[in-house]
């Protein structure tokens, strides 16, 4: 007789297996350009293999259809099965795993950038890779999305989701295009100090220390240092090492020495005000957000929540940016 492990084996190896006829069949009917009966079937068999419990089964199905419509330029059949992909995994509470994501990933990178459907998959994808730690979504996933905008010329959303990821060096590569590209050469220094503001008002030291080491190495309007020629960029050298040293005497003096770089975009001394709470024990201000129209930006690009602000006030550690 057949151990437990031995049945449960061939039992998986034969849904594969009429996975795999299925998907023989509906190919086909692609091939021919049956489209709307071939996306109709893919519909059906999802819901059935959901109703069944076999969510990975159902999800691999919608996963291959839809690359394989996206072959076809069929975007509407391909984006509607990219979602039920996404269906399958929010039913079935699947773990995140890196296959899973890079299947994401290539689901948005097929996708015309100009459809609503594509704005709805990636929030999506993003709410459910948000699992664990990862309440931005994962790091990887935000890479791998980055990346994608980055090829499309899309600069400012590759550095949204740059900013979310951990790779320092493709986002300072980037940067290093996007200012090229469409910055004035008098701007160099601002491309890549309002990413390394942004990296550390989400606490992440690493990927804001990384950033700037690339970006000043790399771009071709920037002499060797530092110490550099443009004010803006030692302020930022002299804040990742003050930020080492945690003392807040050395911040205070090194933001008011500066402030004449600092004044060029008003949203510096926005971040600066988060920095100086997360990581030189700077009391949050009075009020219980930043306001007006440069407290949207700021809490909009963080993700910042009344709830989670709440839970950092309660174990005495910075708020949190979402």
């Amino acid at each position: 007789m057949m151990s437990e492990q031995e049945v449960l084996t061939c039992s998986s190896a034969r849904n594969r297996g009429g996975v795999q006829r299925v998907e023989g069949k509906l190919r086909a009917s692609v091939e021919k350009g049956d489209y709307y009966e071939a996306h109709q079937m893919y519909r059906t068999l999802f819901f059935r293999y959901m109703s069944q419990g076999k969510h990975a089964e159902a999800r691999e199905l919608m996963y291959s259809g839809a690359v394989l419509f996206f072959s076809h330029n069929q975007q509407n059949s391909a984006a509607d099965l990219s979602m039920l992909v996404l269906d399958s995994l929010e039913k079935s509470g699947a773990e995140v795993t890196d296959e899973i994501l890079e299947h994401l990933a290539k689901l948005f990178s097929l996708m015309d950038p100009n459809t609503p459907e594509r704005v709805a998959f990636v929030s999506r994808a993003i709410k459910w890779s948000s699992e664990g730690s990862s309440k931005r979504g994962h790091p990887k996933l935000h890479q791998q999305l980055a990346i994608t905008l980055w090829k499309e010329q899309n600069y400012s959303e590759s550095r949204y989701h740059f900013l979310h990821s951990s790779d320092g060096e493709g986002c300072a590569d980037m940067l290093v295009e996007y200012s090229a590209s469409q910055g004035y050469r008098s701007e160099v220094d601002m491309f890549v100090a309002q990413a390394v503001l942004q990296f550390l008002c989400l606490k992440n030291k690493p990927s804001a220390s990384v950033v700037f080491t690339t970006y000043t190495q790399k771009h071709p309007s920037i002499e060797k240092g530092p110490p550099f020629v443009q004010p803006l960029l030692n302020f930022i050298w002299f804040l990742l090492l003050a930020v080492d040293g945690g003392k807040l005497t050395v911040f205070t003096v090194l933001c008011e020495q500066y402030q004449p770089s600092l004044k060029r975009d008003p949203m510096y001394n926005e971040y600066l005000d988060r920095i100086g709470q997360l990581f030189f024990g700077v009391p949050p201000k009075q009020s219980s957000s930043y306001g007006g129209l440069l407290g949207n930006l700021l809490n909009s690009l963080m993700g910042a929540s009344e709830e989670e602000a709440e839970e950092g006030q309660e174990d005495s550690s910075p708020i949190e940016l979402d």
